[in-house]
């Protein structure tokens, strides 16, 4: 078992950065590959990204490549979303998520989610 809290969104300019953290409670966090999803108002969940378990390999939806980094410290058992270049289409809350797989877009290939955080990018 795996419970995840994420933290650090907020309102921000477009073309600001924030840095969300995932926090995961367990001795396992190592096993599992981490992933970002978000949900904006009035629309489906999407993946955002997702980084393997030895921070070896990440990947990322087309819309946030190049200004998005997910990066990990499995000794501080905390997975990071580093956004950078905010647009307002990137208002949602974040979800960070853990799979045993690597590499899957889909949600039900995740087996632990956290409560979200809100990021507010305003024009």
């Amino acid at each position: 078992q795996v419970q995840l809290v994420e933290s650090g969104g907020g309102l921000v300019q477009a073309g600001g950065s924030l840095r969300l953290s995932c926090a995961a409670s367990g001795r396992t966090f190592g096993a599992y590959a981490m992933g970002w999803f978000r949900q904006a108002p009035g629309k489906d969940r999407e993946f955002v990204g997702v980084i393997s378990q030895s921070s070896g390999r990440t990947s990322y939806a087309d819309s946030v490549k190049g200004r998005f980094t997910i990066s990990r410290d499995n000794a501080k058992n905390t997975v990071y979303l580093q956004m950078n270049s905010l647009k307002p289409e990137d208002t949602a809350v974040y979800y960070c998520a853990a799979s045993w797989v690597y590499g899957s877009s889909r949600e039900r290939e995740y087996a632990y989610w956290g409560q979200g955080t809100q990021v507010t990018v305003s024009s």
